[in-house]
C-alpha cells in the first residue's frame, strides 16, 4: 500500500469555487459560521457546519445536524456545484499570504501508515472531537476537511510541484478571508503521478502538522468499515484520508501566546520579584515580540517587559522540555501562577499569533486578564523532533498560517 496516492477529487467548478470555499470548520463558533453563510447558499460551511441551517441553539452533535450535512452535499452534487473528476489525480495547492508562498500536494494518505506511525503525530486528541468527525465522515461518506501534513523538503518533489504551477493556469483560484490566495492545479499525467507516488514512498516518514482529530477519526472509520466488509482488500477508498502535504521549509508557524486571568494571589511587586529569581527582566517601551528561543514578552499593568531565561536552564537535549511553551510553563506559569493543567484550567487562555500583540494588550487592558505572554514561534524542526521521539507537544504550541480552505477538494469514500 503506497504512503500516498492519487484519487478522484470532488471539487467545485471554476465558476462556483469562490462561492464554495470556506475557512476550516474548527476556526469559528456556530454564531460566526451563521454570520458567514448569510447570502452564500453554496458556502461549504453548509456541509462542514450544517447547524447553520437549523434553529439557533440546536445541539451541533445531534443526528439531524449530520443528516442536514448529507442533504446539503446532495444538493451541491445535484446542482453540479461540486463535480467529481473522471480519473485519479493529484492536485497542486498553492497558498499565498502577502509575501509568503507555499506549494503542496493534495492527495489521500494511507491510514495503515498513520496507524503504524509512519505518519507521525505530536498531539493528544479528545474523544468527543474525534466522535464528531467520525459521525461527519460516515454521514457524508466523504472526507471534506483535509489533514495538514508536512514532509522533509525534497528537491525533486519540490521542483516537480513548482513546475506544474509554472506550466499552466490553475484550475481553481480563490482569494479568501485575510486576502489569502488559494490556487489548485490538476495533475493527472500518469508518468508524473507515478513519479510523485514513488518519491513519497521513499520517504521514511511524514508528519501531521494540523488535523490530528481528522486523521484519528479517519483511522476509526477505516477500522469500522474493514470490520463490516468481509471482502476487504485494502484498496478501498476508506483506507486513505484526505490530506494536503507541504515541504517543511515552506511552513509559516506563528507563536501561540498566552493570557492569564489573575496573578495567583500575588500583587505586582511580589509577582515580578518571583520572576526575577528565574529570568532576567527588563522593561520595554515597545511591545515585545521575542526574537529567539528562551526569550518572552510580558504585558502587565499597561507595561511591556522582556523576560530572558538563562540558556543554562534550558534542557536542549530534550525535544519537549526545550520548547518555549514548556519553558515558560515550567519556570513561570506552573510554579508562580499555579496553573499545572493548561488544557483544563480556565484561568489561562490562548491567542493565535495572527491576532498580533495588540490583542494581548486589549485583553489585559480590558480587565478580563491580568497578564499576557508573547512567544518566539515553535520551529518546524522542533515539531518534527518531538514527533520523531514519539513525544507529544504541550497544548497550543503552534499556529499555522495561512489556513487551508475547506471545499476546494474532497474525498468520496463511496465512488459515484
Amino acid at each position: 500500500m503506497p504512503l500516498i496516492k492519487a484519487f478522484r477529487g470532488l471539487r467545485p467548478t471554476r465558476e462556483s469555487a469562490s462561492a464554495v470555499a470556506a475557512p476550516p470548520y474548527d476556526v469559528m463558533s456556530s454564531a460566526e459560521a451563521r454570520a458567514m453563510v448569510k447570502g452564500k447558499p453554496w458556502s461549504f460551511l453548509h456541509i462542514s457546519r450544517p447547524e447553520v441551517d437549523l434553529p439557533e441553539g440546536c445541539n451541533p452533535y445531534a443526528p439531524e445536524v449530520y443528516a442536514k450535512a448529507r442533504e446539503n452535499l446532495d444538493a451541491m452534487l445535484a446542482g453540479q456545484v461540486l463535480t467529481q473528476d473522471e480519473q485519479p489525480s493529484y492536485y497542486i495547492y498553492r497558498l499565498t499570504m502577502g509575501s509568503h508562498v507555499q506549494v503542496g500536494l493534495v492527495c489521500i494518505a494511507s491510514v495503515a501508515a498513520y496507524d503504524q506511525d509512519r505518519i507521525k503525530k505530536h498531539e493528544f486528541t479528545r474523544p468527543a472531537k474525534e466522535d464528531y468527525r467520525v459521525r461527519q465522515i460516515e454521514a457524508l461518506a466523504a472526507q471534506t476537511g483535509p489533514v495538514f501534513l508536512v514532509y522533509r523538503s525534497d528537491p525533486e518533489v519540490d521542483a516537480l510541484l513548482t513546475a506544474v504551477t509554472r506550466e499552466v493556469e490553475p484550475e481553481l483560484a480563490v482569494t479568501a478571508e485575510g486576502d489569502v490566495r488559494h490556487e489548485i492545479w490538476l495533475l493527472s499525467d500518469p508518468e508524473r503521478v507515478a513519479r510523485l507516488t514513488r518519491l513519497f514512498d521513499q520517504m521514511p516518514s511524514i508528519y501531521v502538522a494540523d488535523g490530528h482529530h481528522r486523521s484519528a477519526a479517519a483511522s476509526r472509520v477505516t477500522a469500522n468499515r474493514q470490520a463490516q466488509n468481509s471482502a476487504h482488500t485494502g484498496e478501498e477508498n476508506y483506507n486513505y484520508f484526505l490530506s494536503v502535504i507541504f515541504p517543511h521549509n515552506q511552513m509559516q508557524i506563528l507563536p501561540y501566546n498566552r493570557v492569564v486571568r489573575d496573578l495567583n494571589g500575588l500583587d505586582k511587586g511580589a509577582f515580578i520579584s518571583r520572576i526575577e529569581v528565574r529570568f532576567s527582566i527588563e522593561s520595554s517601551r515597545d511591545a515585545v515580540q521575542p526574537t529567539k528561543s528562551g526569550e518572552f514578552g510580558m504585558y502587565l499593568d499597561g507595561n511591556w517587559y522582556r523576560l530572558t531565561l538563562d540558556p543554562g536552564r534550558i534542557p536542549w537535549d530534550d525535544p519537549v522540555s526545550s520548547l518555549d511553551v514548556s519553558l515558560l510553563s515550567g519556570e513561570l506559569i506552573e510554579p508562580i501562577l499555579g496553573i499545572s493543567d493548561q488544557r483544563r484550567d480556565e484561568r489561562i487562555d490562548f491567542v493565535g499569533g495572527i491576532r498580533g500583540l495588540a490583542e494581548l494588550e486589549r485583553r489585559v487592558d480590558s480587565g478580563e486578564m491580568a497578564v499576557a505572554f508573547s512567544f518566539y514561534p515553535t520551529s518546524m524542526e522542533s515539531l518534527m523532533a518531538v514527533a520523531d521521539a514519539g513525544e507529544v507537544m504541550p497544548p497550543k504550541s503552534t499556529w499555522f498560517e495561512p489556513k487551508l480552505a475547506d471545499g476546494l477538494v474532497s474525498h468520496l469514500l463511496d465512488e459515484n
